[in-house]
């Protein structure tokens, strides 16, 4: 009885280090992040960001919409009245205080369609790896600076 369990063992063994040798000549399938851009799909929603016109105004007039259609309650909107004399956007108000938590975002775009001027957007970039839960929770700052994705968008 010994002996058979001996000889399945060995048999098995082999099977394993054959998988191992088949497979020891071909590259990897996994590619080196920050030195190779990662391939993605061409509707891919990454990273959020707020938009601008071209004259510089702020597109995010305060509604609050987004806030309401985000399903985690990820992003979290305060308003002010624009000032006539120095105006931030075109209208009424303004989003004086904008944050996200990419600790509760699920990347579902809920947000960018219910935006009425198209502020928010998702663009190709994939999420942010960090240390800190600080710096998941962007500001407006954050989300009114673009960044250049380093991704390569790939047939579908």
């Amino acid at each position: 009885m010994a002996f058979k369990d001996f000889i399945k063992s060995a048999v098995d063994i082999g099977k394993a280090m054959g998988v191992t040798l088949k497979y020891l000549g071909t590259r990897p399938v996994t590619s080196e992040y920050p030195r190779d851009p990662v391939p993605l799909y061409p509707r891919f929603r990454g990273l959020h960001e707020l938009r601008r016109y071209e004259n510089g105004m702020e597109r995010c007039i305060g509604c609050m919409l987004c806030e309401a259609a985000c399903p985690t309650g990820a992003i979290y909107v305060e308003a002010a009245e624009n000032d006539p004399a120095n105006p931030i956007s075109p209208g009424e108000r303004y989003a004086k205080i904008y944050e996200i938590n990419f600790l509760r975002c699920i990347f579902c775009a809920d947000c960018e369609e219910a935006c009425p001027t198209e502020a928010i957007v998702l663009t190709p970039e994939p999420a942010k790896a960090t240390f800190t839960r600080r710096e998941l929770l962007m500001t407006k700052q954050e989300l009114l600076t673009p960044r250049q994705p380093f991704v390569v968008i790939r047939p579908e």
